[in-house]
């Protein structure tokens, strides 16, 4: 990717692009997304999408940290600093799920992952505007509720890598290899919460 072909540029159309972009790609994937649908679905011409964005990557990755971002924040709204650990687990550990089992969060991981041999900026933004966010925001209430006496944590950054893998159980790799191709909010409700008895287990009081 070219230096002249990194910079984005802000204008009055530009959510409009984006919103656009967001609905092709989460319908067609990024290798069925074409400039033209983009351009049609966001009702403004090629020339005005160029603009903005010269380089389709680009603008995917725009929508991809864009929407992690938008995740993540709403995943930071239900962690509440002094909450009890059952409760902070449990609601941010279905939003997480509910967001990398949805049919846009499968097509972010997919392509950023046939896209890092190439192009590794697409991962890097991904990771720092989602994962990254929410691996430290809850390092940091781990910190408090072991201040408090509520749970018992050396390694807190390893301890929320661990929860985010226990709600990936089951239905994830089951996604990623195609044998599912969809989860239902019992099978969420089910692992999240196996996965919160099975975290406490090891570093509750």
């Amino acid at each position: 990717m070219t230096q002249a072909a990194q910079i984005v540029r802000k204008g009055r159309k530009f959510d409009q692009v984006l919103e656009g972009a967001r609905k092709v790609f989460m319908a067609d994937g990024f290798e069925g997304a074409s400039v033209d649908d983009i351009a049609r679905v966001a009702e403004v011409s090629k020339a005005t999408l160029y603009s903005y964005f010269p380089d389709k990557r680009l603008l995917f990755v725009e929508v991809a940290t864009t929407e992690c971002t938008r995740q993540a924040d709403d995943a930071l709204h239900n962690i509440d600093r002094a909450a009890p650990p059952r409760e902070v687990l449990t609601r941010t550990g279905q939003h997480f799920l509910r967001f990398i089992t949805s049919k846009l969060g499968q097509q972010i991981f997919r392509i950023c992952v046939a896209e890092s041999d190439r192009f590794p900026d697409i991962g890097r933004a991904f990771y720092a505007s989602g994962p990254a966010v929410m691996r430290r925001e809850m390092a940091l209430y781990f910190k408090d509720a072991t201040e408090r006496g509520e749970l018992q944590i050396d390694d807190l950054v390893l301890a929320a890598d661990q929860f985010g893998e226990l709600c990936k159980a089951d239905v994830w790799p089951r996604l990623m290899f195609g044998v599912s191709k969809s989860v239902t909010d019992e099978e969420i409700k089910r692992v999240v919460d196996g996965a919160v008895e099975t975290f406490m287990a090891r570093y509750g009081t």
